[in-house]
């Protein structure tokens, strides 16, 4: 029986799709014959739906939407960025936001809401994949509220009125008008989209986080050669600015670029006679922590063609 390779696994799995372990056990039961693998794979049917189902979904679109004291972000993603302009697909993302809006964040909840439209969304869903012909996921969705004051939502990159690749939301906690919370959390967003915080403070900062922070100041520091005690500063500082830099909060305000922007909100407040609190905040950018595939379009049709030499 002739060898398995390594190479030769991988050369049939970007050949056709498939699974790695059922590329290897093609590869055997054919005795190592690529292209009789190829054939073995589709007899089975597994080149086809393993492509399919393999295909990364990293594009689409993400949808805001506020009704007075609360507001939602809602991403669903597809494979290329041509179905974000997708009619079908843009009403889709819109109605889903709406939904969440009033029924909340949870995602299996939401799949099994009922549309205006008839059907419910996970049905829609997948009909809209059948016929747009892409992979398409409804991936996460938050919701934020305040008891009184505002949420203000701010797209970057607008595809279409409340559809855009960075949307966000602050959720300000105040007794001050709208033509104060407007503007300010119109601001805030802003420099949210810009700075992308890691958490609302320090204390929700992640800890995994942290501790890798921590880590790789470790390691800088041990290479200056300096004493114990004086590493150990080097790290505890380093991990200090890591967390200053990455909560909102403590954030320099990009707009002036000195300012923290927990000072801005509170200048805001004391200039409107009344205490602004930033209650909580969204920010969905689209396809962060999906890892893309980069693929070569053109040989991707001649492949489906049946072109590939």
């Amino acid at each position: 029986m002739a060898e398995i390779t390594a190479a030769a696994v991988k050369e049939l799995r970007e050949k056709s799709g498939a699974g790695m372990m059922d590329c290897k056990k093609a590869l055997t039961e054919t005795n190592g014959d690529l292209e009789a693998a190829s054939d073995w794979l589709r007899s089975k049917g597994l080149a086809a739906a393993a492509k399919k189902s393999s295909r990364t979904a990293a594009e689409g679109l993400v949808g805001i939407a506020v009704a007075g004291t609360k507001g939602v972000a809602v991403e669903v993603n597809s494979q290329t960025d041509f179905v974000a302009k997708n009619e079908i697909f843009q009403g889709f993302v819109r109605d889903v936001t709406a939904v969440a809006l009033e029924k909340g964040d949870d995602i299996d909840a939401l799949k099994a809401t009922q549309l205006p439209q008839g059907g419910t969304v996970e049905e829609v869903l997948t009909n809209n994949i059948s016929t747009i012909g892409e992979n398409q996921v409804l991936r996460r969705a938050k919701k934020v509220e305040v008891t009184n004051g505002a949420v203000i939502p701010y797209v970057h990159n607008a595809a279409a009125p409340g559809l855009g690749k960075i949307g966000v939301l602050v959720a300000l906690e105040s007794d001050a008008g709208v033509d104060v919370l407007e503007p300010l959390g119109k601001q805030v967003a802003m420099h949210i989209a810009a700075a992308f915080p890691l958490a609302l403070d320090e204390t929700g900062l992640d800890q995994e986080t942290l501790e890798r922070e921590r880590q790789i100041a470790t390691e800088k520091a041990a290479e200056s050669g300096k004493p114990a005690e004086i590493i150990a500063k080097m790290v505890e500082g380093a991990v200090k600015k890591f967390a200053k830099e990455n909560a909102l909060l403590s954030q320099l305000f990009v707009m002036d670029g000195k300012t923290p922007v927990a000072d801005v909100i509170a200048k805001a407040g004391k200039d409107a006679g009344a205490s602004i609190v930033l209650k909580d905040y969204v920010r969905f950018q689209l396809g962060e922590g999906i890892e893309k595939e980069e693929s070569d379009f053109a040989a991707e049709v001649a492949a489906t063609a049946g072109l590939t030499k």
